[in-house]
């Protein structure tokens, strides 16, 4: 009888153990998936498409944002089972406020690709409420969503658009956040689109923007996470509060059910205030062990979050930091020492 209890003792714990591995793996593995990485392609000097794609996957990287859909890439993408934002420039969505055009582009770049698990859409990125294209945001995204809907794809793919944090008013404390007047007459209907089909709302959540515009207000221990005690509004950091001043926003206008996805947050590593190699790795570290959990006012986390960008751009416009955003250096070698599961 002892000898049996023993060897019970032992079975038992070696089932324990391996219950204990299997829900660490799970547990690691289902944080993996909450993290992407954009590929932004906007350089002379970058991988192959295919090179790119087995960097993803050695790097275990589940999830993938592309802005425009490049063939090459798409065919790269073919039986990887990475998970794909495919991106509609702004510069195509007039043309797709066209219904037959909305059904060939889908027809072009969605149906052939049966084998690429696309999983958003992204109708636009980061357009302007006074933007010229801004009144083609919302037909381009119902005729996409009337052709994927037409090719049965609706329960797989989801339509959405990207929007960031200039549409933002009030936005600390949190809860004071809401839409600016223009804002709210543009995102209004959008929103009621995304709830009809359950769709998220697409954020570009960026910190280091937020910090430099305001250094005398906003610490960089507060933009990198690494700020000890939380602010009198109860936050510790300011990704969190930029991203709840969102969700803020959206319960002004009575869509408190509509999830947020994070389609970008970066920090660069060169060409600004506090764009150093150092800091931008210390974002970037502890922003992917911070989206496993929730927000104060979304604590049921994970955080869906893709990180800007996988290279740096050499020829992309704007200020300098523009072009350091890259995880890897064009010779695929890392920029820092990450580790995206």
């Amino acid at each position: 009888m002892g000898t049996f209890f023993f060897t019970r003792q032992i079975n038992m714990s070696s089932i324990l153990l391996l219950l204990g591995v299997f829900s660490s793996i799970r547990l690691q593995f289902t944080g993996a998936q909450q993290i992407g990485v954009c590929y932004g392609a906007n350089g002379n000097n970058l991988p192959s498409k295919q090179d790119v794609v087995n960097l993803y996957k050695s790097n275990r990287i589940g999830k993938m944002r592309i802005y425009d859909p490049n063939e090459a890439i798409l065919q790269a993408l073919r039986g990887t089972n990475i998970e794909v934002i495919l991106g509609v420039p702004n510069d195509s969505l007039q043309s797709l406020t066209n219904a037959g055009a909305a059904t060939n582009w889908v027809n072009k770049y969605v149906k052939p690709y049966s084998n690429v698990k696309f999983k958003y859409i992204a109708v636009g990125n980061e357009v302007h409420p006074g933007d010229s294209r801004a009144s083609s945001v919302l037909p381009a995204m119902r005729n996409i969503q009337s052709a994927i809907s037409a090719a049965n794809l609706q329960g797989q793919i989801k339509v959405s658009t990207a929007i960031d944090s200039t549409l933002i008013q009030n936005s600390y404390p949190p809860n004071n956040g809401a839409f600016t007047g223009p804002a709210s007459g543009f995102i209004k209907p959008i929103i009621t689109f995304l709830s009809n089909n359950g769709a998220p709302l697409l954020a570009n959540i960026y910190p280091y923007f937020s910090y430099t515009g305001n250094t005398q207000s906003i610490s960089l221990a507060y933009a990198l996470f690494t700020q000890q005690g939380k602010n009198g509004a109860g936050y510790q950091n300011l990704f969190d509060a930029l991203l709840d001043s969102m969700y803020a926003a959206l319960e002004k206008i009575g869509a408190s059910n509509i999830k947020i996805v994070v389609s970008e947050s970066g920090w660069p590593s060169a060409g600004g205030t506090g764009a150093t190699v150092g800091n931008a790795g210390t974002y970037y570290k502890n922003l992917i062990n911070h989206v496993k959990g929730g927000t104060p006012k979304r604590p049921n986390g994970p955080i869906e979050t893709y990180l800007f960008a996988m290279f740096d751009e050499n020829l992309k416009q704007g200020a300098e930091t523009e072009r350091h955003f890259g995880l890897f250096n064009p010779n695929k070698s890392p920029k820092y020492q990450l580790t995206f599961s």
